[in-house]
């Protein structure tokens, strides 16, 4: 990405092993995420970065010091680098790995990409998976695996009603995540009819078109004016962030995902909100190995939230496909 609106594929260096710990891998298949609208669209710098966090692949070459991973195996790989064994990683919080390579990944729409923390940071799947599990398999890469942080930080569970808001990809895995860990009812706030669509396909048991305080009044409503007992934020804007605490109910979990840009919360409202909060980059690394076994097992369907294939010489396209609202989530081949 060049500037604001400005995405072209061009040839780049071959990735090689710099470290003992890296791996270089030939991507099956990469996308575009949310978060890479917030530079398409100037609302954070752009320098010219290589683009892509999201990533299925063969591993073709692996450094002397890697040890859970062969040559030929097929990998599924969290967006945030971790060695998975300090204490940080070690308390499930792997987007926060105190190892000084750790930190978020790029460069991943590609045909082939370096991989450093290769052991902490990639999972193999049991085999080659079918193709019509890649897309699901990608999804676990960041969207299915936020989403399902997201869900676990608002104490999804049975017997509680939860609140999603947001109805991009992250938002409506969330709602997956939700229906999995037992949540009785999921309301998701969408305007979309396809989303909405999607939305009660996942378990959305209600869907609210209201935003903010109107939106807050709604879901009240449908809690005898309690609030959720837990609340998703998955957009990260100041309205979005608002409504998120306003509709989850005195002694409820808001788990917030969204890229929060600009929010700022008044502290009297969090102080009168009595709220449990938790979120920010997701650690994906502590869930893929369930998640990639409820995808082996074909007892979830995250791929379903790609609405548009295109091949990676057209990425340009697929952004401004999601810039516009066209396509909810899209998956490019390589």
């Amino acid at each position: 990405m060049h500037a604001a609106g400005d995405v072209r594929v061009e040839d780049r260096p071959e990735p090689t092993i710099v470290e003992p710990t890296d791996a270089v891998i030939r991507l099956a298949a990469t996308c575009i995420c949310g978060s890479d609208l917030w530079p398409y669209r100037g609302v954070v710098p752009v320098h010219g970065q290589a683009m892509g966090h999201e990533y299925v692949g063969i591993v073709e070459e692996v450094g002397a010091d890697v040890r859970t991973l062969s040559v030929g195996d097929f990998v599924v790989g969290s967006f945030m680098l971790s060695d998975n064994t300090c204490e940080i990683c070690a308390s499930g919080f792997q987007a926060r790995c105190a190892h000084p390579q750790a930190g978020g990944i790029g460069g991943m729409q590609a045909q082939r990409a370096r991989v450093p923390l290769a052991d902490g940071t990639l999972v193999a799947t049991p085999g080659p998976p079918d193709p019509d599990l890649v897309p699901a398999l990608l999804a676990a890469s960041d969207v299915l695996g936020t989403g399902w942080f997201a869900a676990v930080a608002a104490q999804a569970g049975p017997g509680r009603t939860v609140a999603v808001v947001g109805d991009g990809a992250v938002g409506l895995m969330s709602v997956l995540a939700a229906r999995e860990l037992g949540a009785e009812r999921i309301i998701a706030m969408s305007r979309h009819p396809e989303r909405q669509a999607l939305a009660r396909h996942y378990g959305a048991t209600d869907v609210v078109e209201e935003r903010g305080d109107a939106g807050v009044a709604r879901v009240k409503e449908l809690t005898n004016g309690l609030g959720a007992h837990g609340v998703v934020e998955a957009v990260g804007t100041q309205e979005a962030f608002l409504q998120a605490i306003g509709m989850t109910r005195p002694g409820g979990h808001l788990g917030y995902v969204g890229v929060a840009h600009e929010v700022q919360i008044p502290g009297i409202r969090l102080f009168h909100a009595e709220i449990h909060m938790l979120g920010g980059p997701a650690p994906v690394r502590r869930f893929l190995p369930d998640l990639i076994r409820l995808i082996w097992d074909r007892k979830i369907d995250p791929g379903k939230v790609f609405d548009l294939t295109l091949p990676l010489e057209q990425a340009a396209d697929g952004y401004r496909a999601m810039h516009e609202r066209r396509a909810t989530k899209v998956l490019l081949t390589v």
